[in-house]
């Protein structure tokens, strides 16, 4: 494979020193920008770009070919293919967001559940991965990605998005056993779809536990991030000669930081809600931060976004272990000149705390 040319977003997140603070945004590749905009009605709708490998690449260049300040690659796909993979049946409505034609509701239907073949049933990925990291050619590292055992099966049980999560809440407490299996064969599902990235070529992986800060503190470790650490535990951690980082990003996961410490991976994504000094300070040089500007600071004037980054950079402080992100995904009515204004302030104002 061609060599880094930029590789400091692999060095925060393994704490090596680095010139600044690496940036990449979560839905980097969006509705924000016009290209992709373009791109998704070329390709007809959101699951056939996400299933066509040189349209998923297409996009996924899209923000890097804007914004040379970024430091990452992110694959373009959606978390939930690994339940479509298992017969689900995924589709999407508008307004709606996604849907399945099935949903999961008993013993028996966990039971019946395939474990999905990465390359036989999730190939489609494993081709966007390869063509991506082809087209990339060293420029920066590509990231891969997968959503958390609890987040997938809150889609599942309720057949789509949702408010309270009822159907999936009333399955754990009334029925653990259930849950656990369903849980149990994501972890699998997660780790052999997360490998497959990594063997295909992607640097490092991030799992969004999109839902698991809607749990109660006691049904987070066990039906959340217990799981994930089978995962961490599970994943290829080398190839290609380098280290493969590994980051856990829990919305909402705040007060449980230092359990997500020790769960074994690189990085911990932090959403908004968080200070990052603070949370720096909790989890010390166990792992490296990830985040954590609110994504809506991007429709405010860009003096005040540069503010707002600076304030971030001063709270994390010096030396390494920080990739900048947002903490969560940039939204679809953001001015793309007020992103790039972020990552450009993001490499002005670090320089001074890599010293």
């Amino acid at each position: 494979m061609t060599a880094l040319k930029n590789d400091r977003f692999l060095r925060a997140l393994l704490k090596q020193p680095v010139d600044v603070t690496p940036v990449w945004m979560m839905r980097q590749a969006g509705r924000y920008l016009p290209e992709y905009r373009a791109s998704r009605a070329q390709a007809g709708d959101f699951m056939s770009l996400c299933m066509n490998p040189e349209f998923a690449c297409e996009v996924t260049m899209q923000p890097l070919d804007r914004y040379p300040q970024l430091d990452a690659a992110i694959l373009f796909s959606d978390i939930l293919t690994i339940p479509d993979a298992m017969g689900q049946g995924l589709y999407f409505e508008t307004g709606e967001g996604p849907r399945f034609k099935k949903v999961v509701s008993t013993l028996a239907d966990i039971e019946a559940l395939p474990i999905p073949d990465p390359h036989k049933d999730l190939g489609y990925v494993m081709d966007a991965v390869s063509t991506i990291r082809r087209e990339l050619s060293g420029r920066v590292p590509l990231i891969g990605f997968s959503g958390s055992p609890w987040t997938l099966a809150t889609y599942m049980v309720e057949g789509g998005s949702s408010k309270d999560f009822r159907k999936t809440k009333a399955m754990l407490y009334d029925n653990p056993q259930a849950m656990h299996l369903l849980l149990d064969k994501l972890a699998q599902s997660v780790t052999s779809y997360l490998n497959g990235q990594i063997m295909a070529g992607a640097q490092a992986v991030q799992i969004f536990d999109t839902w698991g800060g809607n749990l109660s503190a006691a049904a987070y470790q066990e039906f959340s991030l217990a799981y994930m650490k089978k995962i961490v535990n599970g994943l290829i951690r080398e190839h290609d000669g380098r280290k493969v980082p590994v980051i856990l990003f829990t919305k909402n996961g705040g007060l449980w930081l230092e359990s997500i410490a020790d769960a074994g991976a690189d990085a911990l994504g932090l959403d908004w809600t968080c200070d990052i000094g603070n949370a720096r300070a909790r989890v010390g040089d166990k792992v490296a931060l990830q985040g954590n500007m609110d994504p809506t600071v991007l429709y405010a004037k860009p003096e005040a976004i540069r503010t707002e980054v600076g304030r971030i950079l001063a709270s994390y402080g010096k030396g390494s272990g920080h990739v900048f992100n947002l903490g969560h995904g940039i939204t679809p009515e953001v001015d793309p000149e007020h992103a790039g204004a972020f990552l450009r302030a993001v490499h002005e104002l670090s320089a001074q705390y890599h010293e």
